[in-house]
């Protein structure tokens, strides 16, 4: 960005996403800060991450970590069989990590001095040459861009486009990591491939993701799996929904928080359902959690000096595994748009929505296509390629 003032750009939002636009557009030439409404540092809750060239572009770019160190790979595509034999595998070049390992490099990047926790998104003011952004405890900061990477449950996104809401899928994602070591012959089987079992209107997959950071050299990669388990909307799924100390939540049950109840019937309907491999893998996992599934569009994502980006304009299922590299491609394309107009904020917001909007309507399309095919049509069959990919299926293919 030559000729102008460097813009002063604040990202909302400390995720994976924010943390990208943040490098991406500091590299730029803009002043960044990220302003994170959590008050306590964000872990993922333990969970996995399938990469894609885009989600994993700054770190390899930059040098930030070494690549084998901080993945796991997959080589081959599995699927299990009823009695847990193979029914059908063939290669594959994918790749994992946990969402606290690539959370952790990201954030390291930009230094602590630029990330600022438990400051909570309420309100702004655009005006045509700049933005007040206004927090909880009656603070605000001005600048010249504001990019809002709250997720989900964007406080941003309520507010510009009140009328959007979440669309419930009619299923659950239930989650967790289970160590090697716990049940070794049993989970031997996963351990060099993404691998799926499919049965009427549910599937389960395991993909392994790096250990912990303190963890022992000779420790054993983790298992990573999701169950996803229809649950009508209503009644059902909000006793599901509701903690052990019976306040509901509406998407999503961190580890500990779910019922006994419903962690009991998720390994007794596990040994009754699953694979042996797949059963012991869910058993064996002490605090499994739990995400409602859902979707969100948005018509817009530019608004004068303010914009959207990752899930807080498109949510997408996670059966495309693109949420991640969607963020970080709303990130890079917000960069070279920047690059482009040579830091005229709104210049660069109008050259980047048309593509980004485009990105979003198609990926949230197949990731809709993948779901209903397993969750309600049941046409899912064992062999087919995996759907897994950001512009199209098979680009997450990483060497």
């Amino acid at each position: 960005m030559t000729g102008r003032r460097k813009p002063r750009v604040v990202v909302v939002g400390g995720s994976l996403g924010g943390l990208t636009a943040a490098l991406v557009l500091r590299d730029c030439g803009a002043n960044v800060d990220v302003y994170e409404r959590s008050a306590v540092p964000l872990t993922g809750l333990g969970a996995g991450i399938v990469l894609h060239p885009a989600s994993v572009r700054y770190v390899q770019e930059r040098g930030l970590a070494e690549f084998e160190a901080m993945t796991s790979r997959a080589r081959w595509v599995r699927y299990l069989e009823p009695d847990g034999s193979i029914g059908h595998e063939h290669p594959c070049r994918y790749r994992f990590t946990s969402y606290y390992t690539l959370h952790r490099i990201l954030l390291g990047a930009l230094g602590p001095t630029s990330y600022h926790l438990d400051w909570e998104l309420v309100g702004f003011d655009s005006h045509s040459d700049q933005v007040v952004a206004s927090f909880a405890g009656g603070r605000s900061v001005t600048c010249d861009m504001l990019v809002c990477a709250d997720g989900v449950h964007s406080t941003a996104r309520s507010l510009l486009l009140p009328t959007i809401t979440t669309r419930y899928a009619g299923y659950v994602g239930w989650r967790g990591t289970v160590a090697e070591a716990e049940r070794p012959h049993a989970l031997a089987k996963l351990r060099d491939a993404i691998t799926y079992f499919v049965m009427p209107q549910s599937h389960i997959l395991a993909y392994p993701i790096p250990s912990a950071r303190d963890a022992p050299p000779q420790a054993q990669q983790p298992m990573n799996w999701v169950w996803y388990r229809n649950v009508p909307a209503g009644v059902e799924l909000d006793d599901l929904m509701t903690d052990r100390r019976g306040a509901l939540h509406p998407m999503s049950l961190a580890p500990g928080h779910v019922q006994v109840s419903h962690e009991q019937e998720l390994r007794e309907t596990a040994l009754s359902c699953l694979p042996p491999p797949a059963a012991a893998m869910v058993r064996s996992t002490v605090e499994p959690f739990v995400q409602a599934v859902v979707d969100i569009e948005v018509p817009r994502m530019a608004f004068g000096r303010i914009c959207l980006i990752g899930d807080a304009a498109f949510a997408l299922r996670p059966h495309i595994a693109a949420g991640t590299a969607k963020a970080a491609e709303d990130a890079w394309k917000l960069g070279e748009a920047m690059q482009a107009c040579e830091g005229d904020v709104g210049a660069a917001l109008e050259r980047w929505e048309p593509g980004q909007l485009e990105l979003g309507r198609r990926a949230l399309e197949r990731s809709r296509e993948a779901g209903d095919r397993a969750q309600v049509k049941s046409s899912w069959r064992m062999g087919e390629p995996l759907p897994l990919g950001l512009y199209q299926t098979g680009d997450s293919a990483l060497a």
